[in-house]
Order: structure tokens, then sequence, then C-alpha cells
């Protein structure tokens, strides 16, 4: 609308409440407070669409996620591993509406508050949210998907699809929800976002969730593969005897992991710009181009030290100058995870020294994580968990006073490093970024019932054979030849154990009359058909199976050999017998006898 509009309006208005002319000054109030008005409506509006855009984005990361994943594993795996990804939305998504946001946010969303709690109180359901808050739940959604997300690949090939989907709803209904909640939320004991009282003078500055999103995510997923244990066949044989030297699984698809480490960059401008959340605030939005700046050159410094790195030690080892895609792609991930929590407090060069500093911890801990035979299928740890911490701690050393001044409204405890540079040792900033919550029940519980691990000998054939309905029709790609020269027969063992366990609960079934089977060990029978013992022993007990139907076929073979070496001497005795017959009868008869009476002397 026209600014003479907006006159004529005012001019209407005030003359309808008085019979004289509006004098200048009360015209000019009303232009003012209509004016006034329209830009914060378009500031609202521009907020709104701001956050939905991020939020889509951050979203859109849920694909590069599936790609990688999906590439890094085995064909005989995709359909599971694509499955988990997306239960990881649905899930995280259901977390969230239900306790997760409410949790993390719920009445604690005022800077000026002065009190902390441990988690939020308000808003269950979504219940008592205003429309104009929308957005900003579902943005948050977003960043939660993303954090449940990362633990996919790295249980890849063996983790229960049921366990799983457990796992994404405690995620984003507690755990997430209270790390946000300490970190984020104006009424957390580690919040920076608040006007008062807040840790040490300062506060933890994660800006966009190095720590409450990937290191979140990062050390469930540690603390999950360790419980769960290697793939069959990663640094065990299949009789669990230790491998001299672990077996690499390699995924069977580059060129979808490369798909998804862009769609992941690509989705990180939206991660990171969008954590600005109020665009129009004190200017805000002009820092957000410096935001994406720095998120660009962390992972392409990332990317570059770790494939020199890695090119110059194989180098130095082999004599051969090699470039490792698979590292390079890793390397741009750990980069733009380093930059997450810093991205809007630090200058551009830092950028580059925090990513150069990711992309040589990665390498570091990936090859760690092999020598501590924990199986990591995606190196989601190394990447999530090492570069969360380092990104989180890089804050206490390269925060700027200007920039901390601009975003947090304080400056009196700066990164470390600009303190030494005034001579000052003043390491606040760095105390408050260590921080930690690590979550192990739920895992245990999952692994004692037989929900977490998968079953072994399903392993071996693919997990996409439980959740297809049936037994797969096409070989399945095996770990080495001695499994593939026997596929045929581990899928066989696999449907006849499977029979076996259908048929015990039945049996259970008709025995209880329906009743629930609570009085059943957990070693013989639980709510899923498969117990613990029987999901770490079901390929051995595959394999002394099928050498025992080997060795009973080698004994029927041999028999059969040996019954047709006694046939064919019948048949040679019987042809001499008729042609003595023919000749001498006589003297056939006493060649018979005393070949009989030879024969009982030697017995």
């Amino acid at each position: 609308m026209s600014s003479s509009s907006t006159y004529e309006s005012c001019l209407a208005n005030l003359s309808a409440k008085s019979a004289s002319i509006p004098n200048t000054e009360d015209l000019l109030v009303c232009i003012s407070s209509s004016f006034d008005s329209r830009t914060t409506s378009t500031n609202s509006a521009v907020e709104v669409f701001y956050l939905l855009y991020a939020a889509s984005l951050v979203f859109l990361m849920q694909a590069g996620f599936a790609m990688i994943a999906a590439g890094c594993v085995r064909t005989n795996n995709i359909q599971n591993t694509l499955l988990k990804n997306l239960l990881d939305a649905c899930g995280a998504a259901l977390g969230f509406y239900t306790v997760g946001y409410a949790f993390a946010w719920g009445g604690s969303t005022d800077r000026n508050t002065t009190q902390k709690t441990f988690i939020g109180t308000e808003s269950f359901f979504m219940m008592g949210l205003d429309f104009a808050e929308l957005s900003f739940w579902l943005f948050q959604l977003a960043f939660c998907s993303a954090s449940a997300t990362i633990v996919a690949g790295t249980l890849a090939e063996r983790c229960q699809m049921g366990a799983y989907l457990g796992y994404s709803l405690m995620l984003a209904g507690f755990v997430y929800p209270v790390i946000v909640h300490q970190i984020w939320s104006p009424s957390g004991f580690l919040t920076a976002q608040r006007e008062t009282d807040v840790l040490w003078g300062v506060g933890m500055v994660d800006f966009a969730g190095s720590t409450v999103v990937h290191l979140t995510g990062g050390m469930t997923a540690l603390i999950a593969t360790k419980i769960l244990g290697p793939r069959a066949g990663r640094f065990y044989d299949l009789r669990g005897r230790v491998l001299d030297t672990p077996k690499d699984f390699p995924g069977h698809s580059l060129a979808l992991q490369m798909l998804g480490v862009f769609i992941l960059w690509f989705g990180w401008y939206g991660f990171n710009t969008g954590s600005i959340i109020r665009l129009t605030n004190d200017l805000r939005y002009t820092y957000v181009s410096k935001i994406a700046i720095n998120t660009t050159l962390a992972a392409a410094s990332g990317t570059v030290t770790t494939l020199f790195i890695h090119t110059v030690v194989q180098e130095r080892l082999t004599g051969e100058v090699t470039y490792n895609l698979q590292y390079a792609m890793n390397g741009c991930l750990s980069g733009l995870v380093a930059i997450t929590a810093g991205c809007s407090v630090i200058e551009s060069w830092a950028s580059i020294i925090i990513g150069i500093v990711a992309g040589g911890l990665y390498l570091v801990f990936s090859r760690q994580l092999v020598k501590c035979r924990i199986d990591d299928a995606v190196d989601a740890i190394p990447v999530h968990m090492i570069n969360g911490i380092w990104g989180t701690f890089s804050v206490g050393l390269f925060a700027s006073p200007n920039l901390l001044e601009i975003l947090y409204g304080r400056s009196d405890h700066v990164g470390w490093f600009y303190s030494l540079s005034k001579g000052s040792a003043d390491a606040t900033l760095l105390a408050c970024q260590v921080v930690g919550i690590i979550f192990t029940a739920v895992f245990w519980v999952l692994n004692y019932l037989g929900w977490l691990r998968s079953d072994s000998l399903e392993e071996v054939i693919g997990l996409d054979i439980g959740y297809r309905g049936g037994v797969l029709h096409k070989r399945a790609q095996a770990q080495n030849d001695e499994v593939s020269a026997k596929m045929d027969d581990y899928i066989s063992e696999y449907v006849k154990q499977r029979e076996e366990r259908v048929n015990l609960r039945q049996m259970n079934d008709s025995s209880t009359h329906g009743r629930s089977v609570l009085g059943v060990s957990l070693h013989s029978l639980n709510v899923l058909g498969t117990s613990s013992h029987e999901v770490k022993t079901s390929l051995a007990r595959a394999i002394n199976s099928m050498e025992q139907s080997q060795n009973s076929d080698d004994l029927e073979k041999s028999l059969k050999s040996d019954n047709g070496r006694v046939v064919r001497s019948t048949s040679a005795l019987e042809a001499s017998t008729e042609r003595h017959v023919d000749s001498d009868p006589v003297q056939h008869t006493h060649s018979i006898q005393n070949r009989d009476d030879g024969w009982h002397d030697n017995n």
C-alpha cells in the first residue's frame, strides 16, 4: 500500500473522531504507527519464510545421509539401510511432536527469564503454540532428525529394525531435547541465550550444533556400535576367531556417496545460516553471508587436507601416489561438522584452520577405530563425534570479540587466542565449551532383550531378506569366496531356523491359550521371537548344521560307492557262475563249495 493511501486512511480515521481537521502532530503519529505495524508484520513474514526455507534445506540432508549410507553398504543391505533412514525422520517427528519439543523448549523461550531448569514443561503435543511459533518448531524438528540419522550408517548391516525405531523415538523424545534445553534454551544451565546469569559470565556458545546435534549423534553411535559389536566377518571370522587383518567391506557405490556429500554440503547452508533464527533483529541478516562463507571454507580446507595427508602417507608407505575419494568426502564432512559451532563468531581465516585440523583428526581417529575393532560402516564417529568435540572446543580458541558482542551481547570472555594477544590468559569461554552428555541405558536394555543386534546368520545373507516378506531369489553379494560358494546353503539354513522359531511360537501360544508369554526365558523366546542368545549363535548353528549335512552326504556317497563295488563284484560272480554251469555243471558245483569253504575259513 502506498504512503498516500496511508495518509488518506489516517486522515479519514482522525476526522471521524473529531469534527475539526486533524492537527499535523496527530496525523504524523498515526502514519508512523501504521508504518511500524506494517514493518513488524513484514519482518515476521520474512522470518517465518526464512525458517521454513532453512528447515527445508536441513530436512533435505536426510536424503544426503541416506545416499551415503546406501553407498557404503553392500547390495544385499540397501533396502534395510534406506528404510532405517526413513524411520529416522518418522520416529523423530513423532517423538518430537509428543514430548521432544516440550522437553527442549516448552515454556523457556524468553531471553529475560531468571529460571534454570533441567527440561521444559509446556507445549506437549504442540499444545499452546501459536501460529508464529510453528515455523520454529519445524526448524527444530529438522535438527532433531539430523542428529538421529547420524547413527543409521554406523549400525548398518547388523541392527534390528524394531530396535532402531525404538532408538529414534527415544533420542528424539528425550535424549536430544535434554541437551537442547541445557545449551540452547534460555532456561538451560549452560546456555548463552539469556540476558543475565549465564554460566561464568559467558555461557556455552554452540551456534548451530557441533555439540547439540553432531556430538550427541556421534557419541550415541559410538556407544551403540560398541555394544552392538562389529559386522560378521569384519574383525572376526564366521566362527568368532580374531582375524589377523581386519576385512574391508567396501560399499557398492562411490557415486551415491558423492551425491550424498554434495546434498549434505548444500543442506549445511540452511543448517548454519538458519540458526540465526531472528533474521531481522539487530541487523543480523548482514552476517548470514559471513556464516555461509565460513561454512564453505571449512569444508574446502577439510577436504584438501584429508586428501593431501592421506596421499603423502600412502606415497611414503607404498611409493605410489594415490588419491582416495572416500577420505576426501569424509574430510569435507569433518570440516562442516567442526565449523558448525562457531560459524557465526569466528573470522574466515580461523574457519580454514578449523577445517584443516578437522581433516587431520578424521584420519587419525578413523584408523584408531579399526585398531580398537569398532565397526563404523560410514565413519560417522570420527566425522561427527570427534569433530563435534573439536568444533565446540575451537570456539573457545577463535571466538572474535566483535562478533560475540553483536550476536550474544557480551564480549568480556572471548576466544583464548584473542585473550593471549591482549596479554591475558582468560580461558573462561574455553572452559564453558567443555560439555558431554552420554546416554547408554537404552542400548543396554535393547541388547539384553535381543532387540538390538540382528540375527548373525541374517547378516551373512543380507538384512534385506528379513524385511521383504520372503527369501531372496537372487544370490546376495557375499563377503568373500567362502560365503559366496555356500550362499544357497546359508539361505536354506536361515529359512529352516525361521520356520523353527515360528513353530515354537505357535506351540507356546497354544500351550498358554493366548495368554502373554511372561514366564518364558529370554534365551528361548521373547516377544519378537528372537532372543539375544539365538541372535548370536544362529550363524554358528547354521555352520554346524551345514557341516553335519556335508558329513552325512560324504558318508552316504562313500556307502553308495562301497555298495557299487559290492554290486559289481556280485554281478561278476554271477556271470562267472553262469559260464561255469554252462560248461561243466559238476565242476562248477565243486568250485562253489571250495570257494564257500575258503570264505568260512577266512572268517
